[in-house]
């Protein structure tokens, strides 16, 4: 009942009653970021949602404009404290999760939630048959592997996290996972994956 129900008008009043504030954040940084270099306010990235469908999951951009997509062997993106692919401005806005914001706007229109597990690119051959079901519920902005370890997980044990998150999917839980993802953001722990 709270998956299928409940959740999605919690994350619908949460984002209505944050939106205020939020436009406070969004001209400066719009402003910062058209400052910097000139280029595009956001970042469009294709992304895979609930039941496998693609969507288009808005960000910050915090690249400078056609730098060049680093992976690591496992699929996982790059993470790194001296990528010089990474804008100033984007740098900032990595390490507050601030570049996440304009996926508030995913909420509104029903592509992710506040709380779940975060959007793979694609589903490639190596996605494991067993972890198929994780797409079952949307992504989301934060999720267990976020909250507990951010940016320190190959892409293997972040999908095992998305499991047993899927598993035990509750209010409670989901309070939790707000609760830790604003510390860890706080304290800028576990941005960067050497």
């Amino acid at each position: 009942m709270y998956s299928r129900i409940f959740k999605r008008i919690i994350d619908i009043i949460i984002v209505i009653s944050i939106s205020p504030f939020l436009c406070l954040l969004f001209i400066p940084i719009t402003i910062i970021i058209k400052l910097e270099d000139g280029g595009p306010l956001f970042y469009n990235a294709k992304r895979i949602g609930k039941n496998g469908v693609t969507f288009i999951m808005y960000k910050f951009r915090t690249m400078y404009v056609n730098a060049p997509d680093l992976r690591r062997s496992d699929g996982s993106t790059v993470i790194s404290k001296n990528d010089p692919r990474v804008t100033k401005v984007g740098r900032k806005l990595r390490e507050s999760s601030l570049d996440e914001l304009p996926q508030l706007i995913n909420i509104l229109k029903g592509d992710m939630s506040l709380i779940g597990p975060r959007p793979d690119l694609e589903i490639n051959k190596d996605y494991p048959e067993k972890h198929y079901y994780n797409l079952k519920i949307k992504p989301g902005i934060t999720g267990y592997t976020q909250a507990y370890y951010r940016n320190q997980t190959t892409w293997i044990q972040k999908l095992e996290y998305d499991k047993y998150y899927v598993d035990h999917l509750t209010f409670y839980l989901d309070l939790k996972i707000l609760i830790r993802t604003i510390l860890i953001v706080v304290s800028k722990k576990k941005v960067y994956r050497e």
